[in-house]
């Protein structure tokens, strides 16, 4: 028995080692990572389905924003009592679970790939309760959280580099994204885009590999489903090109003002409802009140959107449900409800798309087809919210099997991108971490360089000498070449400056202390600091080496730290992280 123990555990050491240790290895467990990631986004939205059916009856089978004739007083109260358990349930989470989840964008570009799979339940959670009762929020964050999530204790139980657990990561955002949508392509560039912060070859067949597998889990799930059938978008000629450069720039202000919106209502939230866990609650009233209105706001929008792209409403029912979505998203958003607007833009982007072909015809310019311009809109509004243009672009091929209109898509991404960035500089996951003062753009691993900190690359094995001692006994103490400076203190021990051994051998005899030649007086480094702070301070005080202190007011000196040791450190661990995005680790 001892000796059957002995080889099953050799067994499993050794299949650690061959997953850790070689590419084939990471494709194999981006397999399961993605068969889970499917399961998971499968297992979610039918739950969500599930939620909906039993809260606001049977007629809401082919989705909760295409309901008709529900009782009103469902609809109006459902949401805010929704956001009330909602909220219950987060002041349970501030006493018992009181750490903010860390997302997957968040994971790869601070923590080097690592979550927890609490915070994926504690969001997919959240997530269900806000979707299940209504609110204007769809499910992407909660699939792409939890996948995220237990692909990072995969790779962590099988001892991952960091550089491939953050391409693991973003297998399972891919698979989740993937089965979302049916859609593989488009899950594998949104984890490139948004998740890993690149492209390279070593993670394209991991990525790939768990898009596709999600891809064909959900499909056993619930079969293969098409927003258009392909073939049912005219290819455009070159005014369709002209008029999708228009409305990729329309799109990109329209998002510009629906981020900033949430940010708006949340301050105004905030200010007007004090109690935090009340806010769902309040922001839920109102979402009802929107949907008595117009229906279509109600959770994620993918009946609303079903409806936008196989039938032919009216321009004006599709204007005021465009007004009312947007600001009931920005609400339930701003109120607290945990979600996302991955699919709100792409639903705002299709009625986008229908009003402008109709605002075209109304002006006389010719007959446009609403459809093209719908899928261009969705695309286009997506890529401003989300940040993935090439993962929109997909989406566009993926739901219309036209490479046409693709192409058409790709120029109207390409016009949304630039103006965001150039007016807004964000897209709305990296505008949510600027609202909470973190200053990350994207997923690119950032966190090695807060790593690497001042009290790591400092030298602990210094000399120091007090302020008060004669040059005679410091020469004494330290000939020319012993050292270049040393750490001086004062009288009660803390730090009071640096002196040039040069300096101190070459002063005139009538210098009676030491403390006449100190530098750097009031500057130094704490240990906390980080490489490029570090430098930052170098480069001010103008000198080659500072002193590293435990804090400002108590000024004990921990160590010394040169200039020429952070630039060597910094291009070692910048070597590491390009070693290991080409695959090279």
């Amino acid at each position: 028995m001892r000796i059957r123990r002995q080889h099953v555990t050799q067994g499993l050491g050794s299949l650690r080692a061959w997953i850790r240790g070689t590419e084939p290895g990471l494709v194999v467990l981006a397999v399961v990572v993605g068969a889970a990631s499917g399961a998971l986004a499968s297992g979610m939205s039918a739950i969500a389905q599930g939620m909906h059916v039993a809260l606001f009856g049977p007629e809401v089978t082919h989705g909760l924003s295409a309901i008709r004739d529900v009782d009103p007083v469902l609809v109006l109260l459902l949401p805010a009592a929704g956001g009330l358990l909602l909220g219950l349930i987060n002041l349970g989470l501030a006493r018992w679970h009181p750490r903010v989840p860390v997302d997957p964008i968040e994971a790869n570009a601070l923590h080097g790939g690592r979550m927890a799979l609490q915070d994926g339940a504690v969001v997919a959670g959240q997530n269900l309760v806000s979707n299940g009762f209504g609110a204007s929020v769809g499910l992407e964050a909660g699939y792409t959280q939890v996948a995220g999530a237990v692909a990072s204790r995969a790779g962590m139980l099988f001892g991952l580099r960091r550089g491939d657990l953050r391409v693991l990561v973003g297998c399972g955002a891919a698979g989740a994204i993937a089965a979302a949508f049916d859609a593989p392509l488009t899950g594998a560039f949104y984890a490139f885009e948004l998740v890993i912060g690149t492209y390279t070859i070593a993670s394209l067949a991991p990525v790939v590999t768990s898009a596709v597998v999600a891809t064909l889990v959900a499909r056993l799930a619930h079969g293969q489903t098409y927003a258009v059938q392909p073939g049912g978008v005219a290819s455009p000629d070159w005014d369709g090109y002209a008029m999708a450069l228009v409305l990729g720039l329309a799109a990109a202000l329209a998002a510009i003002a629906l981020m900033r919106g949430v940010g708006l209502i949340e301050a105004l939230l905030k200010r007007g409802v004090r109690r935090a866990w009340l806010r769902p609650a309040v922001g839920g009233l109102v979402v009802g009140g929107l949907a008595l209105l117009a229906p279509g706001v109600l959770s994620a929008g993918h009946g609303a959107l079903h409806l936008a792209f196989n039938t032919e409403g009216s321009a004006r029912a599709a204007l005021i449900l465009l007004l009312l979505k947007a600001l009931a998203s920005a609400i339930s958003l701003g109120a607290g409800f945990r979600g996302g607007l991955f699919f709100a833009s792409l639903l705002l982007g299709a009625l986008l798309g229908k009003v402008m072909a109709a605002g075209i015809g109304l002006l006389g310019l010719g007959l446009v087809d609403s459809l093209f311009l719908a899928v261009v809109g969705m695309s286009a509004f997506g890529t401003a919210v989300i940040g993935a243009p090439l993962a929109m672009t997909f989406m566009a091929l993926e739901t219309t099997g036209n490479f046409q209109v693709a192409g058409a898509v790709l120029a109207a991404v390409a016009v949304t991108g630039i103006t965001v960035r150039r007016l807004f500089g964000y897209s709305f996951a990296t505008w949510r971490f600027h609202l909470r003062g973190e200053g990350i753009r994207s997923a690119h691993d950032i966190g090695w360089l807060r790593e690497l900190t001042v009290g790591r690359m400092m030298r602990r094995d210094l000399r120091t000498v007090r302020a008060d001692t004669r040059p005679a006994a410091f020469r004494r103490d330290f000939p020319l070449g012993a050292a270049d400076r040393v750490v001086v203190l004062d009288d009660a021990g803390r730090y009071a400056g640096m002196v040039i051994v040069a300096e101190v051998h070459a002063a005139p005899a009538e210098t009676e202390t030491i403390g006449a030649l100190l530098h750097q007086k009031e500057v130094a480094l704490l240990a906390s600091m980080n490489a490029k702070e570090a430098m930052a301070a170098f480069d001010a005080a103008e000198t080659e080496a500072l002193a590293v202190i435990d804090g400002l007011e108590s000024r004990k000196v921990l160590g010394m730290l040169t200039a020429s040791h952070v630039l060597r450190r910094y291009g070692e661990e910048l070597g590491k992280r390009r070693q290991e995005e080409v695959g090279l680790a």
